[in-house]
């Protein structure tokens, strides 16, 4: 078939790469001038457990752990809309069916790390991975609020470990011996990995498969009642057999003229990479910070930071005190492990395309020809090869190794 994609970040990428191995004829269309140009540029890099990711889902342990604001903040341009998003994701947060999700999020984020280490096997990949993940409790009590996701995590199989303060730095060397800490919850097949250099190495894949890239290209309407896509500035739509959307807020704007909404928002986060200052005294693998739900990772020669998160604008100007936590964060946890004051650290704020309910839509849309890959929030990473392989089973009616019915459009 010929098949249109919309979108190059990391599920744009490896969407393109699974079905041009499938022998479809691909053409991408990204408005950017390169991939990975947005979400996926400044991703906080874990991969693995996605879930304890912070902001990957509402409701995960809210309460002592999570301290409030237990959802996105409304910054500046937020207006009543924010406002009504927050709400369902709060709401969401306390849904009966919250279990049930989180067990097929898990499932899909366990498939797409093992298709994201044999793609990366595959093309002897250099991802700057680095293994292992650590949640940092500082009081013993701050357990508690996670025991109902853990459990859910320990009966799908990841292993957990709960581990005291000291196997903790052994663990991690380069932690703070003057920070406080109770012990942390131990996950040896954490990873984390460099998600804008995996999109480019999986575009080059791609083509090498024979996608083609249009990059500088707007889509600015969706073909009515056959598949194709309209670009900005050309008389003409072209006509496809399928289109793929992984364009995350553009989704959702091309999707409301066919009468299809999507309640998603653009959930702004904040990271700082700085270059490796020494190896000791940095982290190895990933640490995530439940008290400031913050996440720091190894990627290669160089540490970021990740956290935030904020519904509106913001004015264009990033939020001081989100920096500041995330700078004490990293020197408070990892003191001289990176060179936050060299002239190479990099600042990013970027949005975060997110549903309510945490999780992405996958798989038709209920036009035909018209498919869907998007909303994957802050698990954008972690779930990208995944839900790619699994979309490209679908298009060729073929059973997926992972259900994608938890996912479907129909639950909006």
């Amino acid at each position: 078939m010929q098949i249109a994609i919309v979108g190059a970040g990391i599920v744009g990428a490896a969407t393109a790469y699974e079905l041009a191995a499938d022998g479809h004829q691909v053409t991408l269309f990204e408005q950017r001038a390169a991939a990975a140009e947005e979400a996926s540029f400044g991703s906080a890099g874990l991969l693995a457990p996605a879930l304890l990711l912070p902001w990957a889902v509402p409701g995960v342990g809210a309460g002592r752990l999570w301290r409030d604001p237990s959802s996105p903040r409304l910054a500046r341009g937020a207006a009543s809309a924010g406002l009504a998003w927050r709400w369902r994701w709060s709401k969401a947060g306390r849904s009966p069916g919250m279990p049930a999700l989180l067990s097929a999020l898990d499932g899909l984020g366990r498939y797409s790390l093992a298709r994201t280490r044999a793609l990366a096997q595959r093309f002897d990949m250099d991802m700057e991975a680095s293994r292992g993940t650590l949640v940092l409790l500082r009081r013993p009590e701050d357990m508690e609020p996670l025991q109902p996701l853990l459990q859910r995590l320990r009966e799908a199989g990841e292993v957990l470990q709960e581990v005291d303060a000291d196997t903790a730095r052994l663990i991690e060397p380069g932690l703070c011996t003057d920070a406080p800490l109770a012990g942390a919850l131990h996950a040896p097949d954490g990873q984390a990995g460099n998600c804008r250099l995996f999109a480019q190495i999986l575009r080059h894949a791609a083509q090498a498969q024979g996608a083609q890239f249009v990059f500088g290209a707007r889509v600015q309407a969706l073909g009515r009642g056959h598949a194709g896509v309209q670009i900005a500035g050309e008389a003409a739509p072209r006509r496809f057999d399928a289109v793929v959307l992984c364009a995350g807020l553009a989704s959702a704007a091309l999707l409301r003229p066919l009468g299809l909404h999507l309640p998603m928002a653009a959930v702004n986060g904040y990271s700082i990479s700085a270059p490796l200052r020494e190896d000791s005294h940095a982290p190895q693998g990933s640490v995530i910070d439940p008290l400031h739900r913050i996440t720091i990772t190894r990627q290669g020669q160089r540490v970021r930071v990740s956290g935030g998160a904020e519904l509106g604008h913001g004015g264009g100007t990033p939020h001081a005190p989100t920096l500041q936590t995330l700078y004490l964060a990293l020197s408070g946890w990892f003191p001289g492990g990176a060179l936050t004051s060299s002239p190479q650290v990099q600042v990013w704020r970027g949005a975060r395309p997110t549903l309510p309910d945490g999780a992405p839509v996958i798989g038709a849309s209920g036009h035909t020809g018209l498919w869907l890959n998007t909303g994957h929030g802050a698990c954008g990473w972690a779930q990208a090869c995944g839900s790619a392989r699994a979309l490209a089973d679908l298009i060729a009616d073929r059973a997926p190794a992972k259900d994608l019915q938890p996912f479907g459009m129909g639950r909006f």
